[in-house]
């Protein structure tokens, strides 16, 4: 899936997977193409965030005009807040994240700021490698997105930097809309007699990018219940010019065993600032279960959790019954307990190709260079090294950065045409200990916490 005509405005991913820059990017019909419901302003560089649904709020954390905020209060009872800019290379970029469950009186902050930090793409066969953001125009690609593709919410205009059109640098590409997602929970108890239940809600903020063949969705699912989801879904199109069998071990697409679809990897990163109670002084901890037989007279298997503090920066892999958590520095929930939030892998080939690939997850001491986690373009000293993990060396962590690595190995089959459809690869960030309680507990359960007793 390398090879697009410059026609459509993206960069092309030229014949026999070279890419080359497109002269000119978002055209003046594609851009008239994508009907919106509303427009954010054009200024260059913006700080803050388009608002979906927008309402006042006395104590808000985002610190950005009206025009670059995002706030809206779902129907639990929870409110997110930030703010949004877009980079020239990393796309949409959200600051200043914060949660507000009913019953808490001011927002929470959780993130400083969330963005992408890479998407290398290596084909099987050797032949290339692509690092999607700091190389081969990602943020160039937003794409116009049609009123349809973002149901019920707002559709913002970017403005890109770096446009390949600068007389056209204003995408309609940014979506904020809500979604329902099932069950949120349901509790039945003892008898028929009340069943607890509700139907949780999700804030949803996307844009699509167009690199090459590909179009990437990058969404950040805000749940009613605190969680954040951060998935990247590919889709579009498979190119005609990789149907060569060149790595000798593509999958064959089409009638007979003639065109074999050259395999690759996609290793999605992501960057994540925590500023947990409005501190980037939050501390990593990790945990490990380790499970034994049963001892004589036991009727199962022991199992202990070591907790370990992760004070110096760290280059780690998820295994079985292994965690990680970031830590408030400074605030606790009702009930006394420091707040923080766990990390949540999601399915993932984890990519032995490359050094900054080997590893699920680093943790990094803030360096404002750092920006991405190959082929980095911060600026960072000569020297320095250009990858996440040639940073990891040893530092204390006071301010702790976290780089969340994906990885997805695409082998294409007959189904991936035409179009492809979207196969998704991401992880999620749950509140632990964030709340006293559940954060949507019934009203009429809201005495229950802790270790209770039925009421007489």
């Amino acid at each position: 899936m390398r090879t697009k005509s410059s026609i459509s405005g993206v960069r092309p991913r030229g014949t026999g997977r070279v890419r080359t820059r497109a002269a000119v990017g978002l055209s003046v019909a594609a851009l008239a193409a994508g009907a919106t419901t509303g427009a954010g302003p054009a200024a260059a560089q913006p700080k803050t965030a388009a608002a979906a649904q927008p309402r006042a709020a006395a104590a808000a954390v985002a610190d950005c005009s009206a025009a670059y905020k995002i706030e809206q209060k779902l129907a639990g009872g929870t409110t997110w807040r930030m703010c949004w800019r877009y980079d020239s290379k990393a796309g949409l970029v959200l600051n200043d994240v914060s949660y507000q469950p009913k019953g808490e009186s001011v927002p929470i902050k959780v993130l400083n700021s969330a963005r992408l930090a890479q998407i290398d793409v290596p084909y099987d066969d050797g032949s290339v490698e692509y690092d999607d953001l700091t190389g081969f125009g990602f943020a160039q690609g937003l794409v116009n997105l049609a009123p349809g593709e973002c149901p019920g919410g707002t559709i913002k205009t970017v403005k890109v930097p770096d446009a390949w059109d600068p007389q056209h640098p204003n995408v309609n590409g940014l979506c904020t809309t809500t979604r329902s997602r099932g069950h949120a929970y349901r509790m039945q108890g003892d008898s028929a007699n009340k069943v607890y239940q509700a139907q949780g809600t999700d804030l949803l903020v996307y844009t699509v990018n167009q690199v090459g063949w590909y179009e990437y969705m990058t969404e950040w699912r805000f749940q009613d219940d605190g969680t954040v989801n951060m998935n990247v879904g590919a889709t579009g199109s498979l190119s005609y010019d990789d149907y060569d069998a060149g790595d000798g071990r593509g999958w064959p697409i089409g009638k007979g065993a003639k065109a074999y679809a050259t395999s690759h990897s996609h290793n999605v990163f992501w960057r994540l600032d925590f500023g947990l109670d409005g501190s980037s002084k939050t501390k990593v901890e990790q945990y490990d279960s380790k499970v034994t037989a049963p001892a004589p007279g036991q009727h199962a298997p022991t199992n202990k959790t070591t907790r370990t503090k992760v004070t110096k920066e760290l280059a780690g892999d998820a295994k079985t019954y292994r965690w990680w958590r970031v830590v408030s520095a400074t605030g606790k929930n009702k009930d006394g307990h420091p707040r923080s939030y766990e990390i949540v892998p999601g399915a993932t080939t984890r990519y032995p190709g490359r050094g900054f690939t080997k590893h699920d997850v680093y943790f990094t001491q803030y360096n404002k260079c750092e920006q991405f986690a190959s082929n980095n373009t911060g600026g960072c000293p000569a020297g320095s090294g250009k990858s996440v993990d040639t940073w990891v060396n040893g530092q204390t962590l006071t301010h702790p950065i976290v780089w969340m690595n994906v990885g997805f190995h695409h082998i294409a089959r007959d189904e991936d045409q035409q179009p492809m459809p979207i196969h998704w690869q991401g992880f999620a960030i749950a509140p632990r200990d964030v709340t006293a309680m559940n954060p949507l507990t019934p009203d009429e359960l809201a005495w229950q916490n802790g270790h209770w007793r039925p009421r007489s």
